[in-house]
């Protein structure tokens, strides 16, 4: 629009020194074309800055300034009926510099003038139809056009607003998500390692203090056995931090080396552990199935211990074509799996169902009073299950 400008204003100046060769108006046409120019460069200065989109009234200086370009831009249509054609430029200024009610108003007064001046010009010739309707009606069109682009630009402002302020709301309620869910591995992993460890020990120490006096030997064993477990949880603890594989996986003897060794570290004098394995992977099993699978025996064989007064427990692991199954069973007094146990403390079920939901599979508990418990967890061998 700004090189419009120039090139209508540099063309009406050409024709009017063309046409009017030695008329003894050229010089104020001249001083006057180069004011208007150098009020129009000045415009980025002194004018408004979109006053007309934001619905705010210009300052004094870009009144003042506005009103000065269209002061001299009327003095050389009253001159020079040509110089009419940089209206629809100014049209623009107009409608950025103003509020539409008042710039449609300006377009109106400036359309007139514009008319008169060439109806004036050309009265001789008789009446032209064009003189009179197509100035309005290119004005309407530059009005139109300048309005819609507005009201787009509004709406896309918004929709981009709006778009802002839904990513910030979805990045912070991904952060939350993440968050929580960080919070949720992190009480798993302290259940399944740290509390474990130190409620066997403590329930080692107090069959300690009570055997001291009577059986020292027995006592000793506890406290020895207390101290290997004591030992384990400090090597979990530093891999926990590291966030690396739990200290049973460490060793490269995979899942059914850690499940033997768990088993092994678990029996005692009242709670026989046995393992058992049924099939081979055909490959390499996720480090991910492998950390949950181990987790999920600690914190079954630790629910044992705590709650189901068995004498012997047994670790099945099976390699299926398409999946990996655990079992845990024990001979324990077993409950009603259909009831909630709101009495029964800890987290132990609840971190193992949500190990396993995280890798696709399922968590099972079959389990009749006085008849003992077997716990099944399935996971599935695909790809998106497990990556």
């Amino acid at each position: 629009m700004h090189v419009a400008f120039f090139v209508l204003l540099c063309s009406s100046l050409t024709r009017y020194l063309i046409v009017h060769p030695g008329a003894p108006s050229t010089p104020w046409v001249i001083v006057l074309a180069l004011a208007l120019a150098l009020l129009y460069v000045l415009g980025p200065i002194l004018g408004p800055q979109h006053a007309g989109a934001r619905g705010a009234a210009p300052d004094t200086a870009a009144g003042l300034w506005l009103a000065a370009v269209i002061g001299v831009w009327f003095a050389l249509v009253i001159l020079a009926p040509s110089f009419g054609w940089c209206a629809v430029p100014l049209y623009y200024t107009g409608l950025r510099s103003l509020r539409p009610r008042y710039s449609i108003i300006l377009i109106a007064l400036m359309t007139a003038i514009v008319v008169g001046a060439q109806a004036k010009l050309r009265l001789r010739y008789g009446f032209d139809p064009n003189l009179l309707f197509a100035p309005p009606a290119g004005a309407a069109v530059a009005t139109a056009v300048f309005i819609y682009s507005q009201r787009q630009a509004e709406r896309l402002h918004t929709v981009i607003t709006d778009l802002v302020r839904t990513r910030r709301e979805l990045a912070a309620t991904e952060r939350r998500e993440g968050t929580l869910a960080e919070r949720q591995r992190l009480s798993m992993e302290i259940h399944d390692t740290l509390a474990q460890g130190l409620s066997s020990q403590q329930m080692l120490l107090q069959a300690a203090e009570r055997l001291w006096d009577s059986d020292p030997a027995a006592a000793r064993r506890h406290i020895r056995t207390a101290e290997s477990i004591a030992e384990h949880n400090l090597a979990e603890a530093r891999r926990f931090v590291h966030d690396l594989a739990p200290a049973d996986l460490a060793g490269g003897g995979g899942l059914d080396e850690a499940l033997r060794t768990l088993a092994d570290r678990e029996t005692s004098g009242t709670l026989q552990v046995r393992f058992h394995q049924d099939g081979t992977p055909a490959t390499a099993l996720p480090e991910r199935v492998q950390a949950a699978l181990l987790r999920i025996a600690q914190g079954a064989l630790a629910n044992i211990r705590e709650h189901a007064d068995a004498t012997t427990a047994a670790l099945t692991l099976s390699h299926l074509d398409d999946q990996v199954v655990l079992d845990v069973a024990d001979d324990g007094r077993g409950f009603d799996p259909v009831e909630k146990p709101g009495g029964v403390r800890g987290h132990g079920l609840p971190a193992m169902q949500a190990r396993v939901r995280q890798l696709g599979g399922t968590l099972t508990i079959e389990s009749t009073p006085g008849e003992g418990t077997v716990l099944t967890a399935a996971i599935p061998l695909v790809p998106d299950a497990v990556t």
